[in-house]
C-alpha cells in the first residue's frame, strides 16, 4: 500500500475514559453473507465500519442482493435477503484486502449455478487459498486459481456434503465449508485440529439453521432455509485489544469498554491480560443471538510476562501484534510459539513485529514460528513501517505511548482496513 499518510504518536502519561467499539468484524462479515441468502429482510445495527466488512457488502451487492445504509450513529445496514439463489455477477467480485470475504463467500458462490470470479488487492493476491479450494472441490465446485492464490474462478453448482478433517485450524475455512454445506445435498461434517472461534455456527443458528457441535466436530445438514434477523453487532474484541493493552501500559489507568463481544472462543485475550496483571471486571453480561456481550471495567497495574503457545496462539492470532508491542514494557517479557500462520497474514507479521521493535531499540529474537521478547526494556521514538498491515500500524501506536520521544508511523491510513476511527479514539483516551 502506498504511504499516503503518516501519524505521529507522542508519549502518554496515562489512559482514562470509556470507549464504545465498532461492530465485531468476524460477526459483521458472517451476518451480511447470511442475510444475503436468507428469506426476508435483515437489520444489522453497529455493523463494522472497517473497509474489509465494506468489501463483503460490495460483493453481495454484485451478487444481486439489495442493501441500504441508514444514516445515524448506529451504522445500520438493512439487507433484502434473496434466499439461496443469487445472481451471476457481471464483473469479478472485489474482495479488497479481506481474506475473510474471499474465503467465506467462496463457500456460498460454490453452491450457485453460475461462474464467479473473486479478486482482491496486491496483499490479498499473496494469501493462500488452497485451504478452501481443496474441500470445496471435493464438494463438487470447479475452482481455478493462480497457484493456490487469488484471483479465484469458481464454477459453482449442486454441491454434495463431505466429511472433512481440516489440516490447519481456521475459523474462516470452517465457516466457508458450513456455508457450502448449507447449500449442499446431505450432511457436511467438519473436524478441526484445534477448536477455533465459533461465530459461523452461532450466526447460522441466529438465522434459523440447525448446526451440531461435538467436541472439535461441527455438522450441518443441507437444504435448510434461513430467515432474516434484527441484530446489533457486539463491539469488536480485536479492536478493543489495542485499548486494553494501552491501559495495561499504565498502572492506575482506568478504562470502560461497553457492549463488547465476550464469546468464549475469543475472550482468551482477557484471560491472558488478567494473568499478566491487568485488572478486568465484567458487568452487564447478556446473551444476544447466541453471542455473549458485556461491559468491561479495566484498571492498569504492574505487568508480568506471558508465554503464548498451542491453542492460545490460534485463539489470539489477531491480538499477538499488540501483545508483542507491549512485551518490552512487561517485567518478564512475552514468548510466542506455534504462530507460523502469522507469516501469511496481511503482512509477514512475525518479521514486521521484529523489524519495528528493533527500530524502537528493543531486543527481540525472531523465530520461524514466533518471537521471544525480553521484558524490562525501554524504547525510544522511531520512524516505523506497518507494511500496509492495519494491525501492525495500530499495535505500534500503542507501543509508542510508553516510548521516549515521538514515533512516526508511515502509511498509517492502512488502519482503516479494520478501524477507520482508531487514531481519534485513541487520542481521546490519552492523558499527557
Amino acid at each position: 500500500m502506498q504511504s499516503e499518510s503518516q501519524t505521529i504518536v507522542r508519549p502518554a502519561r496515562n489512559v482514562r475514559g470509556s470507549v464504545s467499539l465498532p461492530g465485531d468484524k468476524s460477526i459483521s462479515h458472517r451476518y451480511a453473507m447470511l442475510a444475503a441468502i436468507a428469506e426476508g429482510p435483515s437489520r444489522l445495527e453497529n455493523y463494522s465500519t472497517g473497509a474489509d466488512c465494506a468489501s463483503t457488502l460490495g460483493c453481495v451487492r454484485s451478487l444481486g442482493v439489495k442493501w441500504e445504509r441508514r444514516d445515524g450513529a448506529d451504522n445500520v445496514i438493512e439487507v433484502s435477503g434473496r434466499g439461496e439463489s443469487l445472481s451471476a455477477p457481471s464483473r469479478p467480485l472485489d474482495c479488497g484486502n479481506s481474506g475473510s470475504t474471499i474465503r467465506m463467500l467462496s463457500g456460498i458462490v460454490a453452491g450457485q449455478s453460475f461462474v464467479t470470479e473473486m479478486a482482491g488487492d496486491e496483499s490479498l493476491s499473496r494469501r493462500p487459498m488452497e485451504r478452501v479450494i481443496t474441500p470445496l472441490t471435493a464438494m463438487g465446485a470447479k475452482i481455478t486459481s493462480q497457484n493456490g492464490r487469488p484471483p479465484l474462478r469458481i464454477d459453482g453448482g449442486q454441491l454434495k456434503g463431505i466429511d472433512y478433517r481440516m489440516p490447519v485450524a481456521s475459523a474462516q475455512v470452517k465457516t466457508s465449508l458450513l456455508f457450502a454445506g448449507l447449500l449442499a445435498d446431505g450432511e457436511t461434517r467438519i473436524e478441526e485440529p484445534l477448536r477455533t472461534r465459533d461465530h459461523g455456527e452461532v450466526a447460522l443458528r441466529a438465522f434459523g439453521a440447525k448446526v451440531e457441535h461435538k467436541g472439535n466436530e461441527v455438522v450441518i445438514r443441507g437444504g435448510q432455509r434461513l430467515r432474516g434477523i434484527e441484530a446489533r453487532v457486539p463491539g469488536d474484541l480485536s479492536s478493543a485489544a489495542f485499548f486494553l493493552c494501552a491501559a495495561a501500559l499504565f498502572p492506575g489507568s482506568q478504562l470502560t469498554v461497553a457492549n463488547l463481544l465476550m464469546n468464549p472462543t475469543r475472550a482468551r485475550l482477557l484471560d491472558i491480560l488478567v494473568q499478566m496483571g491487568l485488572r478486568i471486571s465484567v458487568t452487564q453480561l447478556e446473551e444476544i443471538h447466541g453471542e455473549l456481550v458485556g461491559t468491561l471495567q479495566v484498571e492498569g497495574a504492574k505487568l508480568r510476562g506471558a508465554t503464548i503457545s498451542g491453542g492460545d496462539t490460534a485463539a489470539l492470532i489477531d491480538e499477538i501484534p499488540v501483545l508483542a508491542g507491549i512485551a518490552p514494557y512487561t517485567a518478564d517479557g512475552i514468548e510466542v510459539r506455534d504462530a507460523k500462520e502469522l507469516r501469511v497474514k496481511e503482512s509477514d507479521r512475525i518479521s514486521a513485529i521484529a523489524t519495528n521493535l528493533r527500530a524502537k531499540g528493543a531486543e527481540v529474537e525472531e523465530r520461524e514460528d514466533g518471537l521471544k521478547i525480553p521484558g524490562g526494556q525501554s524504547l525510544q521514538g522511531a520512524e516505523l513501517e506497518p507494511f500496509g498491515d492495519h494491525r501492525i500500524a495500530m499495535a505500534f501506536s500503542i507501543a509508542a505511548l510508553r516510548a521516549r520521544g515521538e514515533t512516526l508511523i508511515r502509511g498509517s491510513e492502512c488502519a482503516a482496513i479494520s478501524y477507520p476511527e482508531f487514531f481519534s479514539t485513541l487520542e481521546g483516551l490519552i492523558e499527557r
